[in-house]
């Protein structure tokens, strides 16, 4: 695996390109949806999962404001959104990104698998390439009217679940995965927590394919009684919505760790490593981060997200805080990824053609 250009040794190397080329006119190299100008304008894809899209539309303006002061250069940066998992097969199968920032290291796995991004990927950045994280809670209406405080709750006949297809969304797996974890906290046996699960998505009203389309039917369609959500997805509907909807915090939960990567198979044919390494490298920056906690996603650095952290001792929340605080950690029990022996048991168990998730929601393949 070629090592990590630390960011100054990018921006240094940019420069001495920038600089070389400046007497070599306006020329481009096309390739697909992305084009190189290699003087002064330089373009890169970020193919992404559903609930970043105002994420990296605030990011991409501070990095392009960044690269720019740095180098010279603008940058413009093409998004793609949808299902985690989708997006994932849509770049193995020729969709150009330069860099993906998918829900989770299994997504970005199947595109490691079709030979676009070389192995030890999760070792080019920090914190196993994942710049911030999050974890999955409820979003009820206002008044909480069917009274759901955890993940049994969800069991009742009378509530309906609003959560996206696991076989097509890496949000919805790690929903799928905390509340397996709470059934297993309360001592269910393998076979009992089957069951349990089963019970629960047999109220899911609908599965939609990405964990945004979820949002819309929640939120917009008025569908169901709770809907199963990134932290970042039911914030940002507070802000839009205020004094419509609440957010429960379960008992337990998933540290979920959206993972970052270079397709170093697109970004070597169309000379864009360094910008593209610079782009995921410049995610770990302080005002990065702060962008990153601003669009309620938990900052890796500790420093900053200590800055966002409350102190409470309920599990409800109704309105976005006032100071900014809105980052929970007490109270909360967070499993990870590596309480189900990492992403690729966890896929062959759970999430495989024919594994137990296709056992317990009948009709799916």
């Amino acid at each position: 695996m070629k090592k990590r250009i630390r960011l100054s040794a990018i921006l240094l190397a940019s420069a001495l390109s920038t600089g070389l080329l400046s007497g070599c006119g306006n020329t481009s190299e096309s390739n697909g949806s992305a084009t190189t100008a290699a003087n002064d304008t330089v373009e890169i894809t970020n193919v992404s999962y559903d609930p970043t899209r105002e994420l990296y539309e605030a990011y991409n303006e501070l990095f392009a404001s960044y690269w720019k002061g740095e180098t010279g250069q603008t940058v413009e940066v093409t998004q793609s959104h949808g299902g985690s998992g989708k997006q994932a097969l849509e770049v193995a199968n020729g969709l150009e990104a330069d860099v993906v920032t998918l829900a989770l290291e299994g997504d970005v796995d199947a595109v490691r698998d079709a030979g676009l991004i070389e192995d030890g990927y999760t070792a080019e950045f920090d914190n196993d390439s994942a710049p911030y994280t999050s974890t999955i809670v409820f979003l009820v209406r206002k008044g909480n009217p069917k009274n759901i405080q955890d993940w049994d709750d969800l069991l009742n006949e009378d509530v309906g679940v609003i959560t996206p297809n696991p076989k097509t969304s890496g949000g919805a797996r790690w929903n799928y995965l905390a509340a397996w974890y709470y059934f297993e906290k309360q001592g269910q046996s393998e076979a009992e927590i089957e069951q349990s699960m089963k019970t629960l998505y047999q109220n899911v009203l609908v599965l939609d394919s990405g964990a945004r389309g979820s949002t819309t039917s929640f939120v917009e369609n008025k569908q169901g009684d709770v809907l199963l959500a990134w932290e970042n997805e039911e914030f940002l509907t507070l802000e839009e919505y205020p004094d419509e909807y609440e957010i429960v915090i379960p008992s337990v939960s998933i540290l979920c760790q959206p993972t970052v990567a270079v397709v170093d198979e697109v970004v070597d044919t169309r000379g864009t490593r360094d910008v593209a390494e610079a782009y995921l490298e410049y995610l770990y920056s302080d005002e990065a981060q702060k962008v990153e906690a601003e669009n309620f996603y938990r900052p890796s650095n500790e420093t900053i997200l200590k800055e966002y952290t409350a102190e409470t001792d309920g599990n409800t929340i109704t309105s976005i805080p006032e100071d900014g605080k809105w980052i929970i950690t007490n109270n909360l029990d967070l499993t990870n990824i590596e309480h189900f022996g990492g992403w690729t048991q966890a896929t062959e168990k759970h999430f495989a053609d024919g594994a137990v998730f296709d056992s317990i929601y009948e009709g799916e393949s």
